[in-house]
Parts: C-alpha cells; structure tokens; sequence
C-alpha cells in the first residue's frame, strides 16, 4: 500500500511538472501542427514539420481551431519574385488610387459640360492674345524693312556700299521677323495641346457625368 501510495505521489509531481513546463512554453497551451506532404499524405506533430518546410503548415490549438497559417519557407529566388509581384501589385493599386482621385477632381473642376466648354474658350482666347501681339510686332517690323529698303534704293547700283549700321538694320530685322514666326509657330501647336487635352478630358467627363446622372450634363 506504501509502495503504491508513493508511485502515485510520484506520477502527480510528474504530471504537475509537466504541465507547468507546457505553461511556461505556450501560455494557450502546446499547438498541433499539420501539413499535407508532397506525397498527399497529412502529416501531424507538436512541432514545424520539416518535410513540409516548402509548404503551408497550419498550428491548430489544442480544442482544434486554427491559431496561425506558417507561410512556406522560400528560396531567394522564390522570395525575390513574390517581392516584385507584391511591388507590381501594390504599382497598380496606387494607380488606380490615383486615377480615382483625378476623376474626382476633374468632377469637382468640372461639374457639367458648360463649364468645361468655357473653360477651354478661355484658354484658347488667351493664347489668341499671344498670337495677335507676336502678328502685330510681326507688322512693325515688316514696316520697319520697308524703310529700309527704301534707304537701299541710294546702294541699288552697288549694295556693299551700303554703311554698317544698314547692315545691321537689315540682319536684325529678318532675326526679329524670324523669332516672332517661331514664336506664332509655337503658340499654334500650344492650341492643338490645349484642345487635345480638352478632347482628353471630355471624353473622360462624359462617362463621369453620366454614371453622376441627367443634373451634371
């Protein structure tokens, strides 16, 4: 009776130490682990599974839930492509993002077609006001060698006796004429621009205003 009194003692000093070591370890308690092998086979341990190194492994807890899904451990290759997977994905989420805030804004700036339309006559008539003031400096100066050319008609028998400053006269008036026919050339390909960009975004508005409804056209 003894003997089995102190067998017992000692199986609960056991079991008590025990328990206590499983406590310090995991707090909720030792996890289960499981994983389906290359073969198909599910496979369970109280600890990670090699053999399922390269794969998913679920810990369940010990009343049979999942507590946490251990990612497969990958090689560098492996990680380095699901980096820039992850980097493409996140690429096109920050566009889309983007896209959606400029439609807003362009709804905000643009609530109807009226508004745009004005918009686009007022940019294309403060370019126009460029233009008429380069095509009037333009007339100046086509007056201004029309004097000289009247002083050259005292050089019309021999031209290189015409003094320097003529000269000078002359050659700055066709780099003037020159500059402001550039400049007329550059203010034109701006209103192509503007009205490209118009057409751009009025394609864009009309889709815009119709999921809006009937107010915004």
């Amino acid at each position: 009776m003894t003997r089995t009194r102190t067998g017992t003692a000692l199986l609960a000093l056991s079991l008590t130490w025990a328990g206590g070591s499983l406590a310090q370890e995991s707090p909720a308690g030792r996890g289960i682990y499981s994983c389906v092998d290359a073969r198909g086979r599910t496979i369970t341990s109280d600890r990670p599974i090699p053999a399922c190194i390269d794969r998913e492994q679920l810990e369940l807890r010990p009343s049979g839930g999942i507590r946490r899904t251990i990612e497969p451990t990958r090689t560098a290759r492996e990680q380095a492509e699901r980096e820039e997977k992850e980097r493409q994905e996140a690429l096109v989420a920050a566009r889309a993002t983007e896209e959606r805030r400029r439609e807003r804004a362009l709804l905000i700036r643009y609530p109807n077609a009226e508004t745009h339309d004005r918009e686009r006559t007022d940019a294309l008539a403060q370019i126009d006001v460029v233009i008429q003031a380069a095509k009037k400096r333009l007339d100046e100066l086509a007056s201004d060698r029309k004097r000289i050319d009247e002083e050259l008609e005292f050089y019309k028998g021999d031209p290189a006796k015409a003094p320097p400053s003529l000269r000078r006269r002359i050659e700055d008036n066709a780099q003037s004429m020159a500059v402001q026919k550039r400049f007329i050339d550059d203010q034109d390909d701006e209103k192509r621009r503007v009205n490209a960009r118009f057409d751009e975004e009025r394609s864009r508005l009309k889709a815009l205003w119709t999921a809006r409804g009937p107010a915004s056209r």
